[in-house]
């Protein structure tokens, strides 16, 4: 399946989704006619351990055959093909390619290099789709299939079990088509087959190449390259300095090593990772309320009445710290929740 210049239909199609996607998944699959005339990407997120059964779960919902591909596999319509834990799913003219480059909005898979990949290799013959998920990966994706003559379907939020991912596309790309879950299947059909727009003559694909696991900072001289500035922000997973590209529509950081994260995605991890310090903060206070009780019982017993009180001070310090920290974490926790 090489680009051609012909305007026949958009055969790459690219489905994003997250919470409450198998479901929606299988309604969409469900609905494709056997002999449909394009191949369908599928990125779900799921745990990276442990074994998939959603190639199989699709292939009874359907006629069409699902599978997790090999990397290199010759892409061929009629088939979907579903990203398998861990490895991010990638499209390169007529093959499918599998990585474990750096995760994107704590995701591998995630829908964003599905869609990147798709736009570059595929231009307008990509159908890039957004189902069910919290927060909002696939949207920065979808931008792209669009920048790059694509076409962007969209599950009506009101119809999603999970309605955060449609409505962040709906309010940051042109989408094409917002329908109903029940309608997506016979509408990529009728994509599928209807002529695209012709590439314009000199066409150049605007999405750049994925960074490289050490893309972001030239290795040489350390100065900031094509993947931005710094933006003041660390990364959640490694501690490293958050790129990001002055000017874009879409704000989007990278690391050095090449984690990348949208702003709701980010916000998230960074609430999640304060939660985790909280309550690690809570341990050492208890911890050290602990300590200083026995330190303060050992001081009474060798009749160090000075040693006493400096160790009671110190527990009670410790112990009032630790409850208000518990309050907070316990009974102010919805704050700390943004997912």
């Amino acid at each position: 399946m090489n680009m051609d210049p012909q305007p026949a239909g958009r055969d790459i199609i690219a489905i994003g989704a997250s919470a409450g996607g198998v479901q929606a998944l299988c309604s969409v699959i469900e609905s494709l006619p056997p002999g449909l005339e394009a191949a369908v990407f599928v990125v779900l997120h799921v745990a990276p351990h442990g074994h998939s059964a959603l190639p199989a779960i699709l292939t009874r919902s359907g006629c069409l055959p699902a599978v997790h591909p090999a990397d290199g596999e010759e892409i061929q319509p009629g088939r979907v093909y579903v990203a398998p834990p861990d490895r991010h799913l990638t499209i390169e003219e007529g093959r499918v390619r599998l990585s474990r480059n750096a995760s994107e909005n704590g995701h591998r898979p995630a829908v964003d290099v599905l869609f990147r990949s798709a736009a570059r290799a595929y231009g307008p013959r990509v159908v890039g789709v957004v189902l069910t998920g919290n927060l909002d990966d696939g949207t920065a994706g979808l931008a792209a299939i669009k920048r790059c003559g694509g076409a962007a379907v969209v599950q009506d939020p009101h119809d999603a079990d999970y309605p955060s991912m449609p409505e962040s596309a709906i309010n940051n790309v042109r989408v094409d088509h917002v329908v109903p879950l029940g309608e997506i299947g016979a509408l990529l059909d009728r994509l599928a087959r209807e002529p695209r727009p012709a590439l314009p003559e000199g066409y150049a694909c605007p999405i750049e190449e994925e960074p490289d696991a050490m893309g972001t900072t030239d290795r040489d001289t350390g100065e900031a390259n094509r993947n931005g500035l710094p933006s003041g922000f660390t990364c959640p997973e490694c501690g490293g300095t958050l790129y990001e590209k002055p000017g874009d529509n879409l704000i989007h950081f990278r690391c050095r090593t090449g984690h990348a994260y949208s702003p709701e995605s980010l916000l998230a991890t960074q609430s999640d990772n304060l939660e985790n310090a909280l309550w690690a903060a809570l341990r050492a206070l208890e911890e050290n309320a602990a300590l200083a009780r026995r330190m303060e019982k050992r001081a009474r017993e060798l009749g160090n009445q000075r040693t006493e009180e400096r160790h009671a001070r110190r527990a009670l310090d410790a112990e009032g710290h630790a409850k208000l920290l518990r309050t907070i974490l316990t009974q102010g926790g919805a704050e700390l929740d943004t997912a």
